[in-house]
């Protein structure tokens, strides 16, 4: 048990921080925003009282501590998306790992972004109520791809 969790925590985080260190560069090399992971926290907090879907995440009032509420929150969920990768996949893909299982995972991680936290925020449904919502979920399907390639990195790293 301890080498599943200790796993699915490795893996987590470096999938995460990949997809953190994406947004940075997007944020520097393109202008991009970056994520804001205050409102995050104010959804998750939303999220545990009930109020899942939202018009507007930024015209709830905030809660104390939600950037940190937020930052955990997206680590937590990186942790349990790697624990949901080694169930599915086994322990034979965690002893040599492949990138397609970590691939499909991140795709199909896709759909609860657009169809639980974009229109949970008030983006829409896959972002739908935003001003270019192709780009946005365009960037949302390069941004788990992202998330897969640490993710594999992750197991690759615990495999050797």
């Amino acid at each position: 048990m301890f080498d599943f969790l200790w796993r699915a925590l490795v893996m987590g985080a470096i999938g995460t921080a990949f997809m953190d260190v994406w947004a940075i560069a997007l944020n520097r090399l393109f202008g991009l925003p970056p994520p804001n992971w205050a409102l995050a926290g104010r959804w998750f907090v939303e999220c545990g009282r009930g109020r899942v879907f939202h018009d507007d995440m930024a015209a709830v009032a905030p809660y104390p501590n939600e950037l940190a509420i937020g930052w955990i929150g997206h680590y937590a969920v990186g942790v349990i998306y790697a624990a949901a990768l080694l169930l599915i996949a086994g322990p034979a893909w965690a002893a040599r790992p492949t990138f397609l299982p970590a691939w499909i995972l991140g795709m199909v991680t896709v759909g609860a972004g657009w169809f639980l936290m974009q229109p949970g925020m008030g983006a829409g449904w896959a972002s739908s109520k935003r001003p270019n919502p192709m780009l946005a979920r365009a960037l949302t399907l390069i941004a788990h791809t992202v998330f897969a390639v640490g993710l594999y990195a992750g197991a690759w790293l615990l495999a050797h």
